[in-house]
Order: C-alpha cells, then sequence, then structure tokens
C-alpha cells in the first residue's frame, strides 16, 4: 500500500540551535513531570531553575543535572546565559513577572491561563510588544500527536470545507487535590477546556459567538465548575462543541477523551491518551477517511507520543525557532487573545445565559 498518506508530520518542530539558555521560574510538580522531561527529550538547554521554594528548586535541579538555583527573580534576570524565560506560574502572578522579564529584555514562554481578566492579559501583550521581546504561550494541546496530525490532514484540504468539531471528555479528575482550585470560582473552562477552546481555534479559525453552560457535582469541594458544555459557532457552516465532565462515577475502563473533526469530504477521529490511565497516559490514537484519497477505506497511522510531556517540546521548540528566525511564534500571547476571548465569553455566557460574540470582546 502507498503509504504515503500516513506521513502526518505531527512531531514538533525543534530549532537549529539549541544552544539557548532556558530558565525556569516555577519548579512545580508539571515542570518535574512535563517541562523538564520534554526539554531533556529535545535537547535543549535549561540552565538554571528559580522557585519561592528554594529546597524544591534545588530538588529539581539536581534530579535533572540543571546547574544554578537563583535565589531570587532579580539574579535569574542578571544571568547573561538566559535568553529565554519559561513561566510556570500561576496566572494571578504573571502579569507582573512578564513585566520584569520584558524589562530584562528576555523572551519568555507563559503559562496558561496567560492572566485572570482580558485587560490583564491584554497588558500582557502590549508589555512584551513594547519591550520588543518574543513572547509565547504554553498552550501545548496544539502540539499533541493527534492534534498536530490533524492539524495536516485539514491543512492538506482532506475533510474538505469544515463543518463541525468535536471534543468529548468523561474522567475523574481530583481538582480538590490542589488546594488553589479547590478555592477558584472559574475553574473548568479556565484552567481545563481552555486546551480545548484552543485547539479547535488553532483548527478551525476564530468563531463568531460561543454559548456556554457549568455545572458542580453534589457535594464537591471546589467552588467553581467542574462539568461544562460549550457551543461553538463559526462563520458560515462550521460548529463547534465541547462537553467535558470531570466526575466520572463509573470504572476507568469507562473513561474517555476524544476528539472528532468533519468536514463534507472527510472525517477525523481520535483519542487523547494522557487522559487515560491519568497521569501515566497512553500515546494518543487517530483514524481518518478522505474521499479525496480513498474512499473505500478508513487510514490509522500509529502515532508515537502523547500530549504529557511531548507537546511540551512543541510550545517551547515553536517560541525558539521563532526566535531563530526572527519572526512571530505562532502561539504568541497576541495570537492567545482570541483563546482568552474565548474563555471570558464562556464564563460571561454563564452569566447571562446567552450567546456572547467574540466581537464584543475586542481591544479598548
Amino acid at each position: 500500500m502507498d503509504t504515503k498518506w500516513l506521513d502526518l508530520d505531527y512531531k514538533p518542530a525543534l530549532p537549529e540551535d539549541k544552544s539557548r539558555g532556558i530558565a525556569i521560574v516555577g519548579a512545580g510538580e508539571i515542570v518535574e513531570s512535563c517541562h523538564l522531561p520534554a526539554y531533556r527529550m529535545a535537547g535543549l538547554r535549561v540552565v538554571g531553575l528559580y522557585d519561592l521554594n528554594a529546597d524544591r528548586a534545588r530538588e529539581l535541579a539536581d534530579k535533572f543535572e540543571i546547574g544554578r538555583v537563583y535565589g531570587t527573580m532579580e539574579e535569574l534576570l542578571a544571568d547573561e546565559d538566559v535568553q529565554v524565560v519559561d513561566l510556570a506560574v500561576p496566572a494571578k502572578v504573571q502579569p507582573t513577572i512578564v513585566e520584569q522579564v520584558a524589562a530584562a529584555g528576555k523572551h519568555m514562554l507563559c503559562q496558561k491561563p496567560l492572566a485572570e481578566s482580558y485587560e490583564e492579559a491584554l497588558r500582557i501583550v502590549r508589555t512584551c510588544e513594547a519591550a520588543g521581546v518574543k513572547a509565547a504561550v504554553n498552550q501545548q494541546m496544539r502540539w499533541s500527536p493527534g492534534i498536530r496530525a490533524s492539524h495536516t490532514i485539514i491543512r492538506r484540504g482532506w475533510l474538505g470545507e469544515l463543518l463541525q468539531a468535536n471534543i468529548a471528555v468523561n474522567v475523574k479528575q481530583e481538582f480538590a487535590n490542589w488546594k488553589w482550585l479547590r478555592e477558584i470560582e472559574t475553574l473548568e473552562f479556565m484552567y481545563h477546556s481552555i486546551h480545548y477552546m484552543d485547539t479547535i481555534r488553532y483548527l478551525y479559525g476564530e468563531p463568531e459567538y460561543i454559548y456556554a453552560d457549568g455545572a458542580r457535582f453534589p457535594g464537591q469541594q471546589c467552588k467553581g465548575e467542574t462539568r461544562t458544555l460549550l457551543h461553538i459557532r463559526f462563520p458560515g457552516e462550521a460548529r463547534g462543541l465541547i462537553h467535558d465532565n470531570h466526575n466520572h462515577i463509573g470504572s476507568e475502563d469507562d473513561w474517555y477523551a476524544t476528539f472528532r473533526f468533519e468536514g463534507t469530504e472527510g472525517i477525523i477521529k481520535g483519542t487523547n491518551g494522557s487522559l487515560y490511565n491519568y497521569p501515566v497516559g497512553r500515546e494518543d490514537t487517530l483514524s481518518y477517511y478522505s474521499k479525496r484519497i480513498d474512499a473505500s477505506q478508513w487510514f490509522t497511522p500509529q502515532l508515537e507520543g502523547k500530549w504529557f510531556p511531548h507537546a511540551f517540546m512543541g510550545t517551547m521548540g515553536e517560541l525558539m525557532l521563532a526566535i531563530e528566525q526572527d519572526r512571530e511564534p505562532a502561539n504568541s500571547v497576541r495570537d492567545n487573545l482570541g483563546t482568552m476571548k474565548m474563555v471570558f465569553g464562556a464564563y460571561a455566557s454563564m452569566t447571562d445565559n446567552r450567546p456572547v460574540y467574540m466581537s464584543e470582546m475586542e481591544e479598548a
């Protein structure tokens, strides 16, 4: 069989020059399980760590053989070996840290969500643009194998005119294990479905409006929503639907995390492997059908890798490629304003029980 249709160009692109020094602000669980393993796989150079908990930073530095632990942010920013700063910090503190990094003339990878309000997100964008630094957002799902492969299929025109995007998740996720997530009132859309919003934007473009609903599970410890439904309308005939439940009451063999993208000429269907047997996960799966290739069969390529940690090579790799090629990163803070409009629009929709047009949230 001709196998050229199975080459879906889904692995993250990396810079030719991998010598640029990266310093990470934050030494939490996500840095240990995703950032540092991904950068090690990619051959990127992490020169130092900083965290308010110095002991934790030293622990990770020892584990990953990183030479420096900074005592202060000022010390990190004064290090001439640091060209890129990776911010692995909560949204509430990110705008202030971004200002420090931008003032020092360092490029940066910001954490998602970019900020706790659209106004603060816009402030970050303007700060970075005024300083002339490259700034990207760590929305990694774009670089997960199944989504990246889907992007290739769509870009090649194998689905024809895009019509429908569906992402469905039904798992057990104990958000209450993190104290700060127990207290926040904007939970699921802000800290989980934000990935699905960004992914659908990446594949289908900017939506016209969204209509959102969110709910809690009886007796849950968290203040915020843990079950959500988001309807997305694009110009023309394309539509999207995100359905997310983190309160599955049955056995793990009934969990699912699926995506399906349809057009006039083809269909993609797959699974987000990282959410099966979380946090261990498994590799993504993907099958696709296209009348433009062969209307008699489905193709099922074997994908290597998963969202965690492999996609983290993509976000940092794209930023470093943008620095190398002197261009804006595809995941720039400016681009991420579109995702932020969807997130904050979702909460406005929940509050007002109405569709929220993205045009309502344009820059002041």
